[in-house]
C-alpha cells in the first residue's frame, strides 16, 4: 500500500485524530507496520504526529477541538484561561490550551502547541457548548470562571490567581453559585464562594 492510499483511506474515517492501533485495524496491518506507515507520512508532512499513539490526519483543525481526542477514552473541554480568552473575559493569551477532563491531569506537548489537562469531579463536568464549526468543547463564560476557582486550592496552585477578569454587564452570577453547590467539600465550597465574592465587588 502506498502512502497516497493509505493516507486516503485515513481520510476517509473522518475523524481529525486517530490512533495507532485504530489504524493497524483499518490497514489490516500489525501495530508496528501500521506505526512505520504513520511516520513515513509525518516525515512527508501529510500528517502530524501529536502524542504517543495519536496523529493527527486532518488538513485543517481547529486547535481547541484537540483536547477531547487527545484525552480519549475520557471526555474533556477547553476552559480556564483558554474558555476565557475565547470569551474575550481576559486579554491575555494563554500560554497553553487548557482542558477540564474526568482522567488524570497532565500536559502534552505537541506541533500544534501544549495541551494542559485538569480533572475535575463528574458531577461539574459539565457547562460546555459545542461549537458550530469546529466541534470543539468549549466552557461557557461562568463555567470557565468557576472551573478556575474550583482549581485554586490545587498542589500545583497554578489557579489560585488569575488575569484581570473583564466581566460582561450581563454576565449570569446565578450560574456559579449554581455550579457551587455541587461542589462536596465544605472547605473548597466556601474558598470557591470566597473568590466569586472578591471578582464580583471589584467588577
Amino acid at each position: 500500500m502506498n502512502q497516497i492510499e493509505a493516507l486516503q483511506r485515513l481520510r476517509a474515517l473522518a475523524a481529525p485524530v486517530v490512533e495507532t492501533r485504530d489504524v493497524a485495524a483499518l490497514l489490516k496491518v500489525s501495530t508496528r507496520n501500521a506505526t512505520t506507515i504513520l511516520r513515513r507520512l509525518a516525515m512527508n508532512g501529510m500528517i502530524i504526529h501529536l502524542s504517543r499513539g495519536r496523529w493527527l490526519v486532518s488538513e485543517k483543525i481547529d486547535p481547541l477541538a484537540l483536547p477531547e481526542p487527545l484525552s480519549a477514552p475520557h471526555p474533556a473541554y477547553v476552559s480556564l484561561q483558554s474558555a476565557l480568552f475565547h470569551h474575550g473575559l481576559i486579554e491575555q493569551i494563554p500560554a497553553a490550551i487548557y482542558a477540564v477532563t474526568l482522567g488524570r491531569p497532565c500536559r502534552l506537548q505537541t506541533p500544534m502547541g501544549a495541551i494542559s489537562f485538569h480533572q475535575m469531579p463528574p458531577d461539574l463536568f459539565k457547562g460546555f457548548e459545542v461549537a458550530a464549526q469546529s466541534d470543539a468543547k468549549i466552557a461557557t463564560a461562568g463555567k470557565a470562571l468557576f472551573d478556575l476557582f474550583y482549581l485554586g486550592p490545587g498542589r500545583a496552585r497554578i489557579f489560585s490567581s488569575h488575569p484581570e477578569i473583564a466581566i460582561p454587564v450581563r454576565f449570569r452570577w446565578a450560574h456559579l453559585m449554581e455550579y457551587t453547590k455541587l461542589v462536596k467539600s465544605s472547605g473548597r465550597r466556601a474558598y470557591v464562594t470566597a473568590r466569586i465574592r472578591a471578582v464580583r465587588s471589584a467588577s
